[in-house]
């Protein structure tokens, strides 16, 4: 599938440095990324550490694929913390992956491999039951693509988790669609999903479960305290306090167009 890309053009981003940050960007308005040079490995957006709830439901989770690369983020915070997950990072935008070394993301290895190529193909055409956790975090310059918001693409991701398999949504709150998209999860779903609106108020993560309970009680357990890493407590432990009582549930709709 690498190959569809060879005819396309991409928006190039490009790096912002100020008082120790490093942020990608395809815009001036809007921030793609943040890394604070000095830390790489630290989630410095708020949108992040809420992504990271999933932690509260599945603490060491083994298969993991994230749709976006970006500055990396995520993927360097797991490869960091969660030594017993393999991960794959599909992203469609070769030149945000030739940044990959400005933003201090790992090399592939054993545990890690980044691919180039469309993450609706992708979980289209996964394995089905193959992923554990299921991370969507796919922006470009126009906001969120619309294959990546469809209700094709989710029937795909609950068809590509695992059984105790978890979806995690990074969605923009100001969407003219956000409703539907929710509404979309949810009803694949069967209703057992979860929305968080992230601490500046204009993300909203919509976590969701193949066979594993997303439930505020679920959300509020401590099992993950005793199962990372200090580094990854101490990032963590806040927001994990405010999305066990900001979470609310998502009801299944009926058909969705």
């Amino acid at each position: 599938m690498c190959g569809s890309f060879a005819n396309l053009r991409f928006e190039v981003p490009f790096v912002i440095q100020d008082q120790g940050i490093r942020s990608l960007h395809f815009t001036h308005g809007e921030v793609q990324s943040s890394m604070r040079v000095g830390r790489p490995d630290e989630l410095q957006v708020d949108y992040t550490l809420t992504m990271m709830g999933f932690l509260l439901l599945n603490p060491r989770p083994h298969r993991i694929t994230m749709i976006g690369l970006g500055g990396g983020s995520l993927v360097k915070f797991c490869h960091r913390h969660l030594p017993s997950a393999q991960m794959t990072v599909v992203e469609n935008n070769p030149e945000v992956i030739a940044l990959r070394r400005e933003f201090s993301i790992p090399d592939d290895d054993d545990r890690l491999t980044v691919l180039t190529d469309d993450g609706a193909l992708h979980v289209a055409t996964a394995v089905p039951g193959a992923i554990d956790v299921l991370l969507v975090d796919g922006f470009d310059h126009a906001g969120q693509p619309p294959q990546l918001c469809s209700q094709d693409f989710y029937d795909n991701c609950f068809r590509a988790l695992a059984p105790g398999g978890l979806l995690v949504v990074n969605l923009h709150i100001d969407h003219p669609e956000y409703d539907l998209f929710t509404r979309r999860i949810a009803t694949r779903f069967g209703g057992n999903a979860m929305e968080v609106t992230a601490g500046e108020k204009a993300n909203g993560i919509v976590l969701a479960g193949r066979g594993r309970t997303v439930t505020l009680e679920a959300l509020r357990s401590r099992e993950w305290a005793g199962r990372l890493d200090e580094g990854a407590r101490r990032q963590l432990r806040t927001e994990f306090a405010q999305i066990g009582w900001n979470a609310r549930p998502l009801a299944a709709g009926g058909a969705t167009p």
